[in-house]
Parts: C-alpha cells; sequence; structure tokens
C-alpha cells in the first residue's frame, strides 16, 4: 500500500510532461509556437513592408513616392520663385515710381531695357516697346494695350508652370493609396481561403503592407494640396499687381498719344 502511494506522485508527473509535451492547438489546426514564428519571421520595418509587399502595391508606392519627390521638387522651386518675384516686384515698384520723378517715361524706358529681371520690368519694356520703338505707326494705345496684356499673360503663366501638377496629385494621390490598400486586403483574404485559417497572423502582415500604402499616399498628397493652394494664393497677388500696374501704363498711354 506503501509502494502504491509512492508511485502514484511519479505516475502523474509523468502524465503532465507528456501532457507538456503536446502543442496547443488552435481552431485552425496549428499550434501557437507555429503562429508566433510566422509572425516573428514577417519584417514589419517600413522597408521591410514594401519589400514584402505584392506586385501591384509595389508600384503603387513606388508611382506614389515618385510623385511625393517630383512634388517637393516643384514646392521648393516654386517657393524660392515666388520669394524672389514678390522682392522683385516691390524693388521695380520703388524705382518706377522714383524714375517717374526725375525722369521722363521714354527715358526711364532706356534705363530699364537693358535688364529686365522681373515680371513688371518685362510687362513695361513690351508695352513701352509699342509706344517708342514704333512711333510710325499708328494707334500706339491699341498696340501697346495688347502687348502689355500679352506679356502679363505670359508672366503668370510661367509662374503657374507646374502648378497643376501639386493639384493632380493633392487630388488623386489618397485614391491611388487607396487602390493599393484594397489590392493588399483583397491578397490578405485570399491568404485566410487557402489556409483556412482566420487567425490574425496569417492577415496582418498583408494589412499592414496595405495600410502602408495608404500612408505614402497621404504624405504625397498633403503637402500637395497644401502648398497647391497656397502658390495659387500668391500667384493671385502678383496677378493682382501687374494688372494694376498695366492699369496705370494704359492711362499714361492714352494721355501721351492720344
Amino acid at each position: 500500500m506503501a509502494q502504491e502511494a509512492i508511485n502514484i506522485p511519479a505516475q502523474t508527473a509523468q502524465a503532465v510532461s507528456q501532457a507538456a509535451a503536446i502543442p496547443v492547438q488552435n481552431v485552425g489546426g496549428e499550434s501557437i509556437s507555429a503562429m508566433s514564428g510566422m509572425a516573428a519571421h514577417h519584417d514589419f520595418s517600413l522597408f521591410g513592408l514594401f519589400m514584402q509587399a505584392d506586385i501591384i502595391v509595389k508600384l503603387v508606392m513606388i508611382m506614389l513616392l515618385v510623385a511625393s519627390i517630383v512634388s517637393w521638387a516643384i514646392i521648393f522651386q516654386k517657393f524660392s520663385l515666388l520669394s524672389q518675384t514678390r522682392k522683385k516686384l516691390s524693388s521695380f515698384l520703388a524705382l518706377f515710381w522714383d524714375g517717374r520723378n526725375n525722369k521722363t517715361m521714354e527715358e526711364f524706358y532706356n534705363e530699364i531695357k537693358r535688364s529686365t529681371v522681373d515680371p513688371l520690368s518685362r510687362v513695361f519694356v513690351a508695352g513701352m516697346y509699342e509706344c517708342y520703338e514704333q512711333k510710325s505707326k499708328n494707334s500706339p494705345r491699341r498696340r501697346a494695350e495688347r502687348a502689355l496684356n500679352n506679356a502679363s499673360t505670359r508672366e503668370i503663366n510661367f509662374l503657374e508652370k507646374n502648378i497643376p501638377f501639386l493639384a493632380t496629385v493633392g487630388s488623386a494621390g489618397p485614391f491611388i493609396g487607396l487602390f493599393g490598400t484594397v489590392w493588399g486586403i483583397m491578397n490578405s483574404f485570399t491568404s485566410i481561403a487557402i489556409s483556412n485559417n482566420t487567425s490574425l497572423a496569417v492577415v496582418a502582415p498583408g494589412i499592414a503592407e496595405a495600410l502602408f500604402a495608404t500612408a505614402i499616399g497621404l504624405f504625397a498628397a498633403i503637402p500637395a494640396a497644401i502648398f497647391f493652394n497656397k502658390f495659387n494664393s500668391e500667384i493671385a497677388k502678383v496677378s493682382n499687381d501687374i494688372d494694376d500696374f498695366v492699369d496705370e501704363l494704359i492711362i499714361f498711354i492714352e494721355r501721351e498719344f492720344e
């Protein structure tokens, strides 16, 4: 009896050790340790998410990254251009009104036409050319007005160059990223169907890659939309300044040549 009492704990310990060696099964038939290994071997860094993504999702990410790089190049270029343009406009206006007090318009024109470094000076020279270089022709006011309007349109078009690209990226970027997300999630559900397993370890990598595409889309679209509105506002101010200056010149031409 004492011998049996001694054997019972030994048998129990053996049974417990055997049970501990059996892997715990989940509802899909995979062990917890296997699922943990699957998640551990998946690289969740940004580069890893890109490299492990589906080819379609990769193409979407590359497209958005290229669009973002081009957008930032345009942003820096336009920011510098508009900043310099505002300074040059102020300098020319100060020089113009000072010159009007000390020189005739023709003298000021002859001085300025050798160095047209800002939009207003180029517009001014284009209009005054029709008045002072084409004196033999009739109706200088009409020709000067057309020249002034054409020159101002060219200057605004130059400032607006590449701005529509920012609008395109700002409006289409999130939807392109969303397309990559939808495609990635479709692949995740396909993985569920193939493996017959609804574990998060199966679908998490695909969903993470899909959401990464949306994040890149927003990264490209948000600054593009912000700076598109900013640059449009700045260009509108420059356009108003040029229009006001053209109106002043037309009034002068009417008094001087009509």
